[in-house]
């Protein structure tokens, strides 16, 4: 475990202010973070507010792993309007111009629009190909600012929610700037969490940390689920994984109930992952 670093996502706080949560985040124990990028905790357009937040997190001494791309249904890569892709992709070259400010190595971002439904076969091949058209020019942009494009995968009742899709979008971007962050919670949900780290092996830069029941994308920590983490964990480990572990909560309790859910959720992982050490030969 300890060459797997363990942060938490900002997005906990998601309501609050980032320089309101940043200290809250370094009292409870994190100094690796994962900057939520909804609007009302930081808002990636007001470059003041952006600056005054690297800025305190370098006071803290709080390191910045990753951004999480702004995600809503009006951003949407795929989308078969011009203009909304062009306005799309122009929202994620900010966020990521902001990330880079922020110190951040990745950003991560949702591929898909954030729409229910199964496309057809003719959509989906032209959202796949719209989509790779778009991330390729994020991926630039990234590449330009000396960071790395992280694709997470999604829902199962959203586009690109399978490794499947995942896999089709990584050989059709040219860049070579792009990996993938694993959200542990979403897998489960798709059916894919037993067999995807060998899929996405060559790929697989980082981990969203996160547990639920097995009905909802619950963002539970952890040990207080359904998930086999043992199981997850012996996966990490044969395919020689060397990425950090973000703890992606949900915001329930006061600041520090949630802060002693994380506390407790990386200290499960971390006794987990000597066991498997031990039980799965690694």
């Amino acid at each position: 475990m300890s060459d797997w670093p363990c942060g938490i996502s900002t997005g906990c706080f998601y309501q609050t202010p980032i320089l309101e949560a940043l200290p809250r985040v370094r009292d409870g124990g994190f100094t690796l973070i994962e900057v939520c990028s909804f609007p009302a905790h930081l808002d990636y357009h007001d470059r003041g507010r952006v600056d005054a937040a690297a800025g305190l997190m370098r006071e803290l001494g709080i390191e910045a792993n990753s951004m999480h791309a702004p995600f809503a249904e009006h951003i949407d890569i795929s989308s078969g309007d011009y203009g909304q892709r062009e306005n799309s992709v122009r929202e994620l070259c900010l966020a990521s111009e902001a990330a880079a400010a922020l110190g951040c190595r990745y950003l991560v971002l949702h591929p898909g629009p954030e729409v229910e439904g199964k496309p057809s076969p003719e959509e989906w091949y032209w959202r796949m190909r719209h989509a790779a058209d778009s991330l390729n020019r994020v991926a630039t942009r990234c590449r330009e600012l000396g960071m790395i494009l992280l694709l997470e995968n999604m829902l199962p009742h959203l586009l690109f929610g399978h490794a499947s899709d995942m896999l089709w979008l990584l050989g059709a971007i040219r860049e070579t700037n792009v990996g993938t962050c694993l959200d542990t919670g979403h897998a489960s949900l798709s059916g894919d969490l037993p067999t995807v780290v060998h899929k996405l092996s060559g790929h697989l830069r980082m981990l969203h940390a996160n547990d639920n029941r097995g009905n909802w994308d619950d963002h539970l920590p952890p040990g207080e689920g359904h998930i086999d983490w043992l199981s997850l964990i012996c996966q990490l480990l044969k395919w020689r994984f060397q990425g950090p572990l973000i703890l992606e909560l949900a915001g329930h309790g006061t600041p520090d109930e949630i802060m002693e859910r994380a506390r407790r959720a990386r200290e499960f992982l971390s006794e987990l992952a000597r066991r498997a050490e031990v039980e799965c030969g690694a």
